[in-house]
């Protein structure tokens, strides 16, 4: 499903962050813009605010009105439970740690998206369970016993691959990734990325991947030195 491309992915400006208790900002950030159907590669060694990043465009903290907006949506007036609901039904979330449910099924834990999310559960070309295994299908998954086994028993590709598909169910506007492939070999890592960026292409996503890696630099329309992005002082 494609979306109105005159609204952004997510538009950062004039953000300014600063963890409690702490004196210098973690983020300065002037602007970043990415469109819907693009693909971000922001690139930066661990403890330089990254994650900070990701949560301040995911709404997990608080930011200054008027800084980020995700979907065309200022998250700053979201509060609580608004909030929570915005980020179930826009954005789709890839952890370094999959924070997969561990006795469910590979199948049941994608589904998990759409139970949460009423609008993505809406925006599915199909039934939920045929969407989720045509997506964990074109993402590498295939064999029926190994997608009704928990996926405790996966391997950590595998498991990656659950991960992407849950994010990517029901067509959120935005996917953020927060270092999915630090634990793959070189050749599953390409290959990972290249399936993650054709599937938020063809979704009109955009896809926000953060990593420290120079090798997946050219999997990605745009590249982006987090160290020259960020102008604060406090490493985090």
């Amino acid at each position: 499903m494609s979306f109105d491309s005159g609204v952004d992915a997510f538009l950062v400006t004039s953000l300014t962050y600063t963890w409690p208790g702490n004196e210098e900002p973690t983020l300065v950030i002037d602007e970043l813009r990415l469109e819907r159907g693009q693909s971000l590669l922001l690139r930066g060694p661990s403890g330089s605010g990254k994650s900070t990043f990701l949560s301040a465009i995911a709404g997990v903290i608080n930011v200054p009105r008027g800084s980020v907006a995700v979907a065309g949506t200022d998250l700053a007036t979201l509060r609580g439970g608004a909030r929570d609901r915005f980020r179930a039904d826009h954005i789709g979330l890839i952890f370094q740690v999959f924070n997969l449910v561990p006795w469910l099924s590979a199948v049941d834990n994608v589904l998990l998206s759409c139970r949460f999310s009423e609008q993505r559960r809406k925006r599915l070309a199909g039934r939920p369970e045929q969407v989720a295994r045509r997506l964990l299908d074109e993402l590498g998954l295939h064999d029926s016993a190994l997608l009704a086994a928990p996926a405790m028993s996966l391997s950590v590709g595998q498991q990656q691959r659950v991960a992407a598909a849950r994010a990517l169910l029901g067509a959120p506007e935005l996917i953020l990734a927060d270092e999915p492939t630090s634990a793959l070999d070189d050749e599953t890592k390409a290959s990972f990325v290249d399936l993650l960026r054709g599937e938020c292409a063809a979704a009109g996503a955009g896809l926000l991947f953060v990593s420290h890696d120079r090798g997946l630099e050219s999997h990605f329309d745009r590249v982006v030195e987090f160290g020259e992005l960020n102008r604060g002082a406090q490493r985090c």
